[in-house]
């Protein structure tokens, strides 16, 4: 793990790493439904006009699917972490529908050392999905686990 670019140390406060870009097809909002979250907006455009979503919309828990992927291939798998006790909330602002272009961006809101384990470190931070209009779609706040890079 000491190859690793993102270890405790390297997360200040206030900074902001971009997650990149992702286009959300219509085929993998129905892929995803129909397997795990298979309401009828999810599943069918008419329905999906039909509801208050006004289109075929991401199942919330796809959303954040993609928004986990995202921060894998932007830092998380070039860290040391160890995983995450959970998030703090997540708040579906808007809905994805079919052909939303999203980009994210994760902030550090705070570090600290654990008490029980000096090797390790919680780094808070929020996280953010917008749609191509500017709009957050998806809010998460967390902390994550990372080793320290001199115990790396």
């Amino acid at each position: 793990m000491s190859e690793k670019r993102w270890a405790f140390e390297d997360f200040e406060v206030g900074t902001t790493i971009p997650l990149g870009v992702k286009l959300v097809t219509a085929e993998e909002i129905v892929a995803f439904a129909a397997e795990f979250d298979p309401q009828p907006m999810h599943l069918d455009e008419e329905a999906g006009r039909a509801s208050i979503l006004g289109g075929l919309s991401a199942s919330g828990w796809h959303t954040c699917c993609i928004f986990m992927r995202m921060m894998c291939d932007a830092f998380l798998l070039d860290s040391t972490s160890q995983g995450a006790p959970g998030i703090d909330h997540a708040r579906w602002k808007k809905p994805v529908l079919a052909g939303d272009t999203l980009t994210g961006r994760s902030t550090v809101l705070a570090k600290r050392t654990s008490q029980s384990r000096p090797a390790l470190g919680f780094v808070t931070c929020r996280h953010e999905l917008l749609n191509q209009k500017g709009e957050v779609v998806l809010e998460l706040q967390n902390s994550g686990m990372f080793l320290r890079r001199s115990a790396a």
